[in-house]
Parts: structure tokens; C-alpha cells; sequence
């Protein structure tokens, strides 16, 4: 779960005491991460064309996209792992 925080979060003890929150917290913020990371794909070519040449927004535009499927797994894993601490039974459907 640390490793999908900011660093600085493995500062703070009370993470590692309770793991619950950390996992909430973790959801939470990749959530964010990917509001934010949306919000820049469906901006960043009208913001930016005067700025940089349309092969580098073509560029940057796959790498968010390579991010934006990092991030919804990633975020699919720490939802997984809240709910077992949660005490949810996961149902696998087809």
C-alpha cells in the first residue's frame, strides 16, 4: 500500500498501525491521482497546442495512457485488499 503513497507517507507510524486506514487512504489517493491524470489528458492537448509541437503531445498522450492503466489496476488492487480487511467476500464473475 506505501508504495502507491507519496514517500513521505512511510514516514508516519500510524500507517503501519492501522492498516485499514492506510488501505481507505490508499484508494483514496490513487483515485485522486486519477481525477487528476484524466483531467490533464482531456485538457492537455487543447492547453498546451500553442506550446508544444503536436508530436510531443501525441507522445505524452500514450504515456498518460500507459499511467491511466497503471493507476485503475493499481486502484482495482488496494479496493481488493480493503475489502478483505473490510470483511467482504470477493464473488470472481466471468
Amino acid at each position: 500500500m506505501l508504495d502507491q503513497c507519496p514517500a513521505d507517507y512511510r514516514t508516519y507510524a500510524a500507517w503501519r498501525r492501522h492498516p485499514l486506514v492506510l488501505a481507505w487512504l490508499t484508494v483514496q489517493h490513487l483515485e485522486g491521482q486519477l481525477a487528476a491524470l484524466r483531467t490533464a489528458y482531456r485538457g492537455m492537448r487543447v492547453d498546451l497546442a500553442d506550446q508544444v509541437a503536436a508530436d510531443a503531445l501525441t507522445d505524452v498522450l500514450e504515456v498518460l495512457s500507459a499511467e491511466g492503466a497503471r493507476l485503475v489496476a493499481s486502484r482495482r488492487s488496494a479496493s481488493l485488499v480493503l475489502d478483505a480487511m473490510e470483511g467482504k467476500v470477493f464473488v470472481p464473475r466471468l
